[in-house]
This record gives structure tokens, C-alpha cells and sequence, in this order.
């Protein structure tokens, strides 16, 4: 039998992501090779992922990108457990292919990306696959994707947070868009203008504010104006296009959209986040 040593163990971990035990399991198994030792790690990737089913995928990377022509965007998240995984290149390059996968066919769903076939595998399996040689829960969480006459993708450091946000012309200076999809990361709109905003989430801010109010001993019959007043503000600070511009101040989105372009304005993002 061979002699398994910590700089053996610790050279497999490297190699695959997975944990230490279970790679000095696998070369013990296999009698101190590797490639075996790898294989035995992958071909767990099925019982591990049954076995951790309902552990917390909370770590990951999210990543975005569009197309040459800047008409569609995508942003895809792949989680897993730890943040030494999410490290791992092997981890970030499987997250990379699915999101060029994404990007060419352009699928429709997070359920149509998953049984996306290639190399003769799905891509759900794959990951399965990379989940046995991690040793840790991982799955695809969350793909989504815009089109518009210019999309702008967003990558913030870490691969944590991604945005995509679509313009309905032609942005001639990048820089602009990336400013918005940038602003879109850092203040986490609800959605593009007031108009856009869900009933159920205007119904809501309104309960909310005739409660603070009646709470604050208002008369009832001022309760309505002073709700309706608790929503505009609610409008101005969740809503991309009324929000103060944070790269300036003093301005709001639509207004730093207007003095590049009259005709300037948004029509669609989405932003998602490992802590979304």
C-alpha cells in the first residue's frame, strides 16, 4: 500500500477543491493515484449532492456578459457552500462556461439552461459532477437575461454581484452605461421608474406608512396624504431613474441620462447578488 502523505493529500485538494479528509480517503482507496483518487472524488458528486440537499449554497460566483452586438445580456449564479470553493479555478471556469453557454443560446429559463446538453452531459450533471469533486452542495441557482438596443453588464469584485441593464438606444460612451449598471449594484432599485413598480409593493409602502403615521398619533384623516407623501419618497429612493446619482450627487439617474441624451433612458436591468 502506499504511503500517503499531507503533501499528497494536500496536492489533490488543490486539484479538485475537495475537502481533506475526503482526499486522503480517495488516495487511500486508491492506493496513492491520482488520477483514480480523482475519479473516486467525482463519481461521489451524485450522494454528495443527495447528502447535502439541505445544506446552505451561500457562496459562489455570479457573473454577467452580452452579446458582440450588445443586444442581450445574461447573468447566471453558481453557489456553493464555501468561499475557498468559489475560489477554486476549476469552480470559476465551470461557472464561466455556463455563462457562455447562456450567452449563445440565449435559453429561456433557468430550467432550459440546466438541461442544456454538452460534451455529451447537461449542464445540471456537470455540476453534480464538480459537486463530487468539491465535496460540497453546489447549484445553479439563478440565470436571467435582458435584450435592448444596448445592454451593459456590470461585474462587481469578487464575482459576488452582478448587474445587466439594458438602454433603449445605442450608448455611444460605455463609461455612461457602466456608471448605470454600477448604480444599479450599489443602490439595489426596485425597479426602473414608478411606473414600473409592482401594486402589491405600492399597496404595501402605503400600509406601511399609514401604520407609522398612526403609530406617531396622526389624525386620521391626514393618514392618506401622509402615506402617499412616504411613497414619493419610496419612489425617489428605489427607483433607478429617480434616484440620486452616486457617482455625483445632487442629480438623479434620468437627469445624468438627459445631459448625455436628451432621448436617453433606461428600459430594463437585473441585478442579483450572492446575498440578494
Amino acid at each position: 500500500m502506499s504511503n500517503i502523505t499531507a503533501a499528497d493529500v494536500s496536492k489533490l485538494r488543490k486539484i479538485t477543491g475537495a475537502g481533506m479528509m475526503d482526499c486522503k480517503k480517495a488516495l487511500t482507496e486508491a492506493d496513492g493515484d491520482f488520477e483514480r483518487a480523482k475519479e473516486l472524488i467525482r463519481e461521489k458528486g451524485l450522494a454528495i449532492a443527495n447528502k447535502r440537499a439541505d445544506r446552505e449554497a451561500s457562496e459562489g460566483a455570479v457573473i454577467a456578459t452580452v452579446t458582440e452586438d450588445k443586444k442581450t445580456g445574461v447573468i447566471i449564479a453558481l453557489n456553493c457552500e464555501t468561499d475557498f470553493v468559489a475560489k477554486n479555478e476549476d469552480f470559476v471556469a465551470l461557472a464561466e462556461k455556463i455563462l457562455n453557454i447562456a450567452i449563445e443560446k440565449q435559453p429561456a429559463n433557468l430550467n432550459e439552461l440546466k438541461n442544456i446538453e454538452t460534451e455529451g452531459k447537461t449542464i445540471e450533471a456537470q455540476v453534480i459532477e464538480r459537486s463530487g469533486l468539491t465535496g460540497e452542495k453546489m447549484e445553479l441557482a439563478y440565470y436571467d437575461k435582458i435584450n435592448a438596443e444596448f445592454v451593459q453588464q456590470y461585474i462587481h469584485m469578487g464575482n459576488k454581484l452582478a448587474t445587466i441593464v439594458g438602454f433603449n438606444k445605442i450608448v455611444s460612451d460605455e463609461q455612461v452605461a457602466k456608471d448605470v449598471a454600477m448604480q444599479i449594484a450599489a443602490m439595489n432599485p426596485v425597479a426602473v421608474d414608478k411606473d414600473n413598480v409592482p401594486d402589491q409593493v405600492i399597496e404595501q409602502e402605503l400600509t406601511i406608512g399609514r401604520e407609522q403615521a398612526r403609530n406617531e398619533g396622526k389624525p386620521e384623516n391626514m393618514l392618506e396624504k401622509i402615506a402617499q407623501g412616504k411613497l414619493n419618497k419610496f419612489f425617489k429612493e428605489s427607483t433607478l431613474l429617480n434616484q440620486e446619482f452616486v457617482k455625483e450627487g445632487k442629480i438623479t439617474v434620468k437627469d445624468y441620462l438627459k445631459r448625455i441624451d436628451s432621448e436617453l433612458t433606461v428600459t430594463e436591468f437585473k441585478r442579483f447578488g450572492l446575498n440578494n
